[in-house]
């Protein structure tokens, strides 16, 4: 066999398999109710792929320089959804899932252009969510959410979506280093598809109030890729993504929990 074509069949079974975690995910998602839907939602279900595979093709100190890139990125996707939510009220899914996806490429752009630093990334992301978080409250709620009827394309396209930047995350990362592969590889295609497949259906305001509740879980998603880059350093790829992996998990089974306590004081 060729070295092109195991290439090609290694990228081809690596997109297969991020695939499959994504429509195992939104399964998940739609059978399990709205509060469980909600933190499978905010965990890396297209960002951790992408750095499983490239661990296996990097040494740590990739990985651990990708995630130094990837953390202020994080930032941008919030205020990407904040942009979303406002433009969602008023106008069309075209306008505001295109305005946040164009701001989140600008911000991308400026964030690649800077060396960064862990406490730096850590810094832009509080600042950013604590201006975005409360701005986002009033947009929590809606009158009456829609009953959400899954469509024979739906998981199809979040599967095709993401097998996409894994191909394209793994492909990429060795002409482009680290820096760029880490911006790449926090792409927001969750946010994307919900805005793509939701906002036509339901309504920009419904879609919006999906996104707006996201946040703290995208808080969490941070902190994860802060330890993915400590961990990596000290421990190696394979447990720095677990112990990356074990926060988000932690920090949404957290937020499970303080919701379920404010819902039964209610």
């Amino acid at each position: 066999m060729s070295p092109e074509l195991h290439f090609v069949l290694l990228l081809v079974l690596r997109m297969a398999v991020a695939a499959a975690f994504v429509v195992s995910a939104s399964i998940i998602t739609e059978r399990s109710g709205p509060v469980i839907g909600a933190l499978i939602a905010t965990l890396p279900i297209s960002a951790g792929p992408s750095y499983t595979f490239l661990a296996l093709d990097h040494d740590a100190a990739f990985i651990a320089e990708g995630a130094l890139s990837s953390l202020p990125v994080n930032a941008a996707t919030i205020f990407m959804g904040l942009t979303y939510v406002v433009l969602a009220q008023r106008f069309s899914m075209w306008i505001s899932a295109g305005s946040a996806i164009a701001l989140w490429l600008v911000l991308g752009t400026i964030i690649r252009q800077f060396a960064w630093t862990l406490a730096g990334g850590l810094i832009l992301n509080a600042i950013a969510f604590a201006i975005c978080i409360p701005l986002l409250r009033p947009y929590r709620h809606v009158a009456k959410m829609p009953l959400i009827a899954r469509r024979w394309y739906d998981i199809p396209l979040r599967a095709a979506l993401v097998a996409s930047l894994v191909g394209t995350v793994v492909t990429a990362s060795t002409w482009v280093g680290p820096r760029v592969t880490g911006v790449i590889a926090l792409f927001p295609i969750v946010f994307s598809s919900m805005m793509l497949i939701l906002h036509p259906r339901i309504g920009g305001p419904a879609t919006a109030a999906v996104l707006a509740n996201s946040a703290w879980g995208l808080l969490g998603f941070g902190l994860g890729i802060a330890v993915l880059h400590v961990a990596v350093l000290q421990f190696g790829s394979p447990i720095g993504l677990c112990c990356a992996l074990a926060t988000c998990i932690a920090w949404n089974l957290a937020l499970w929990q303080i919701g379920r306590r404010k819902s039964g004081k209610a």
